[in-house]
């Protein structure tokens, strides 16, 4: 089966649908999918869910989609990076599901394995936890009793994350801390469309570099990508 498409929007196509719910990799402005998010707000598909660990910045990577108000609500761990992210949820006009960073990464991992719940100690006693089945475990010291609660996993429609390498198959290879939320987020959906920098024959990867196995990734595309950085600190001229 031939995996890999000419554009974003041709490995797009048929795909995309009002209401759906999408898992995006990446992390700030680190390892996004930015070629598969332009050809989304191309798309015009509407009334999103999409989770994601943050929303981009203004104007670039998931913030066009909040700027085209096609996004209807994210499930995140973090808005602080986009000004409209949080005018819109302050507004009410966004849905937002918070998730602390960990939970939300297990939460795409789990459904990529499969697993549509686990237990976990973090939330417990916060917001977090409301609304959330609570079970006691004999996790403490010397066995004493300890409260956990149930996190579901995220099935997602579909997966869009950013590789740095990968062969004609989709095994693939994220540089650095590109390797964030990538691979779960890949894992996590029904269909999942891998943008790279570079595409390389089958079979030239070493397997022990391999982050992500190619079962999970259905479509590739190779583009050219801008890497913005997202907070520029610098120390004065001498």
């Amino acid at each position: 089966m031939n995996k890999v498409y000419g554009s974003a929007a041709e490995a797009l196509d048929g795909l995309l649908s009002d209401g759906m719910l999408i898992a995006a990799g990446g992390f700030g402005l680190c390892g996004i999918p930015e070629l598969l998010i332009d050809a989304i707000v191309e798309s015009g598909v509407k009334d999103l869910t999409v989770a994601s660990n943050n929303a981009g910045v203004d104007g670039f990577g998931l913030g066009k989609l909040l700027d085209t108000r096609q996004i209807k609500k994210m499930m995140s761990s973090y808005v602080g990076e986009n000004a409209e992210f949080m005018r819109q949820y302050l507004a009410g006009e966004l849905e937002l599901e918070f998730n602390p960073q960990g939970t939300l990464a297990e939460r795409m991992r789990a459904a990529g394995h499969g697993i549509p719940g686990f237990y976990t100690k973090t939330g417990v006693g916060t917001v977090i936890a409301e609304g959330k089945e609570h079970k006691e475990f004999p996790t403490g010291p010397d066995g004493g009793m300890e409260t956990y609660i149930m996190e579901e996993g995220i099935f997602a429609d579909l997966s869009i994350v950013k590789a740095w390498k990968a062969d004609e198959t989709g095994n693939a290879v994220f540089r650095k801390t590109a390797r964030n939320f990538n691979p779960p987020a890949a894992m996590c959906g029904k269909v999942c469309i891998m943008e790279v920098e570079e595409i390389v024959p089958t079979g030239s990867l070493d397997p022990d570099h391999i982050h992500l196995p190619g079962i999970y990734v259905h479509r590739l595309i190779q583009g050219e990508h801008e890497k913005r950085i997202e907070q520029r600190t610098t120390r004065p001229a001498a």
